[in-house]
């Protein structure tokens, strides 16, 4: 082979300095965003309601109570096991308050009984607890009345037994709703003028002024109802004096 036909090997050195840079700067890059996506989320959960945030904080105990896939958020608190656990969570309140609810009517009609001044109000009062709450009913008799014939008038024996009740009552957060009722006697008019409608509310009203006084606060009344006729206890006997009556329903609470 002539040496002239040779092939040519040229070699490049490669200066020192011109490598790559390397990788350090993506991972501190990559540390930055998400600190910078921590504080975010951080202020926007700071800005949500009180559900939203019991929700994230619900995820992060318990990550397996939300569903994957294409169902409800944890934001939406709608997940199955989320449900199932919130129902038996509220289950298990109402549980505790019906028996906190118990225990207070209880305690009303033992400081009533220990009340020299209330000698027959075993006939009078019948305390239940019910799918709203608790319910007193505060019931006349043949021989002992609340208020005055035909008037919204209290009594003094009718103002002793709401305080009583209102200084238990005043203890407790819950709703109270008061109900006012009458027997069948109805007023002469044609229901032109006034009614047992008017008269049972204002019983009610009178009820609930009493509570008051007794230390009840105002924003505890959460409604005053006047029913009439139209929820008589003894229906066989429209006339009977227990329909004549006062009803105290503590409610529970509304979140329940």
């Amino acid at each position: 082979m002539d040496d002239n036909s040779a092939p040519i090997i040229i070699k490049k050195g490669r200066k020192k300095g011109e490598g790559h840079h390397g990788g350090a700067w993506k991972v501190a890059y990559a540390d930055f965003v998400t600190a910078m996506m921590a504080l975010f989320i951080v202020l926007w959960i700071l800005n949500q309601s009180d559900e939203i945030k019991d929700n994230v904080s619900h995820y992060f105990n318990n990550p397996r109570g939300v569903a994957i896939g294409g169902g409800p958020s944890t934001l939406d608190g709608k997940s199955n096991t989320f449900v199932e656990d919130n129902v038996m969570y509220q289950m298990k309140m109402k549980e505790m308050e019906t028996e906190r609810l118990q225990s207070m009517g209880e305690s009303i009609i033992k400081q009533l009984e220990r009340n020299a001044s209330f000698p027959d109000l075993a006939e009078q009062v019948d305390i239940t607890v019910t799918d709203e709450g608790l319910r007193i009913e505060l019931m006349e008799t043949s021989t002992d009345s609340f208020f005055d014939l035909s008037t919204a008038v209290l009594n003094q024996h009718a103002n002793n037994v709401l305080s009583s009740i209102g200084e238990q009552l005043a203890i407790l957060n819950n709703k109270i709703v008061i109900e006012g009722h009458t027997d069948a006697r109805q007023f002469p008019g044609g229901g032109l003028g006034y009614t047992n409608y008017e008269l049972s509310t204002d019983r009610a009203n009178a009820a609930r002024r009493a509570l008051i006084n007794a230390g009840i606060d105002l924003n505890q009344i959460d409604e005053v109802r006047g029913y009439a006729d139209n929820r008589l206890i003894i229906e066989d006997d429209p006339f009977h004096a227990s329909n004549r009556r006062i009803s105290i329903i503590v409610r529970f609470t509304e979140e329940l």
